[in-house]
């Protein structure tokens, strides 16, 4: 049985070969690519690698033997219920070299992208509600204001952009990846998408995690898929980026070898997340990033072009986050900041707060609490950046506290004398390096 996402509809298994909606000379040759290049010679192996229900694919070698590009072996395999084995003509072997010499792609039979903008549609981001407490368990490995939920949610829930801004180490990272863990749905990926008689490559290991799928028996001739098996069931998909975000990226990637393409990593996301993490550190200005975002964020179409040139429409169905340590004033102009639908500022803990994620890593990592060294590291050690708390300091002291006590031998431990040793290394000292 297949595992199907909860709430999305799947898209429908084709009946027909009419019903695949791709050009039959294309179809055609995507077949006897797959032959040739994967030395396929039964009909179940090839509804396979097609992800084509077998009825479809016995049309489709049918077709290909009318045309005497096929021709059966006359042999009946016994190890796969006596099946008929099929194999090249010369003059499909020739067909076949000509198609791969235009386009190697071979394989699962792609989606035509209008079919595709249906299922991204049944499948939005947009149509997930995320209740408080998905949000407060997605959350909770994080000590957050409960204020700050009262602004995410509602950001998270209209799957609209969101910019997250504040100073460094304050869990933007950790905030976005728990937005993610709070969706908590599934979404159908398609494998490759076509246009214009162009393949696009979609599914993406790295990308995408796909569910656990128990594959039907090939030698079934009337198996049914529950769901089109030209996609696969993935969770909603995360693409995270950094400072090496750049705008070319965002385009089609076109692999002159194969003369195929792939999705840029935004249509990759599709239904998911794309989070921009340290927004100004790119070598692009952040207002030419967010600039290229206008037309996706306000009209949910991206557009992409071809190596001929030409222009085409393709769902945008994401949430984009932005993350950045800068002011927003810093990094935008008006324009920009009103095309970005909430703006949440993320602050470092206050004293409580802070106090409370230190108690909670040191009994994760098993390190005793020490009142006194406490008492040194608030009023002692803390006044000296003007009490100036972030939410990485606790994780960064604890570890520097436990790297000590291994190198010294010891139980871990939390004394004065470790903070001071682990706070020196949280900082540097401003000095001049005489060279």
């Amino acid at each position: 049985m297949n595992m199907q996402p909860v709430g999305v509809i799947a898209p429908p298994s084709p009946k027909t070969l009419d019903d695949i909606e791709l050009p039959m000379v294309m179809m055609r040759d995507i077949l006897l690519k797959t032959m040739f290049r994967k030395t396929l010679d039964m009909v179940s192996e090839l509804s396979q690698a097609l992800c084509l229900p077998i009825p479809i694919t016995q049309e489709l070698v049918d077709l290909a033997r009318e045309q005497k590009l096929l021709e059966a072996t006359g042999t009946l395999n016994a190890n796969s219920g006596n099946e008929m084995g099929y194999q090249l003509t010369d003059q499909g072997k020739s067909r076949a070299l000509d198609a791969l010499s235009q386009s190697e792609y071979f394989g699962a039979m792609p989606v035509p992208l209008h079919i595709y903008r249906e299922q991204v549609k049944r499948q939005s981001i947009r149509n997930i509600q995320v209740t408080r407490d998905q949000l407060t368990t997605a959350m909770g490995h994080l000590i957050l204001p409960p204020e700050l939920l009262d602004h995410l949610g509602p950001a998270v829930s209209a799957g609209r952009s969101i910019l997250m801004y504040g100073p460094p180490g304050n869990g933007k990272s950790s905030i976005s990846n728990g937005i993610r863990d709070a969706l908590g749905d599934r979404v159908y990926v398609p494998r490759a998408i076509e246009y214009s008689g162009q393949v696009i490559t979609v599914y993406d290991p790295i990308v995408h995690n796909a569910l656990p799928d128990i594959v039907d028996d090939p030698t079934q001739l009337r198996r049914s898929k529950r769901f089109d098996q030209r996609y696969v069931c993935c969770e909603r998909p995360t693409v995270v980026t950094g400072g090496e975000l750049s705008l070319s990226m965002l385009d089609l990637v076109y692999n002159p070898t194969a003369r195929t393409y792939q999705a840029p990593l935004q249509l990759k996301s599709t239904g998911g997340i794309f989070i921009v993490d340290d927004l100004g550190r790119q070598a692009e200005p952040p207002q030419a990033l967010v600039n290229r975002w206008i037309v996706p964020l306000e009209e949910s179409k991206d557009i992409l072009g071809l190596q001929s040139g030409e222009k085409f429409e393709v769902p945008f169905d994401t949430l984009v986050i932005f993350s950045t340590n800068f002011h927003p004033n810093e990094i935008f102009d008006n324009a920009a900041l009103r095309r970005i639908f909430f703006k949440i500022k993320i602050d470092g803990p206050d004293q409580e707060n802070f106090l409370k994620i230190f108690a909670m890593v040191a009994r994760k990592k098993k390190v005793p609490l020490d009142e006194q060294a406490l008492i040194h590291l608030i009023k002692v050690k803390y006044p000296t950046i003007d009490n100036v708390y972030a939410n990485y300091q606790p994780v960064f002291l604890i570890d520097q506290m436990i790297a000590i006590c291994e190198f010294e031998g010891i139980p871990y431990q939390m004394t004065p004398e470790l903070i001071d040793r682990a706070w020196a290394n949280m900082f540097v000292k401003d000095e001049i390096i005489v060279k």
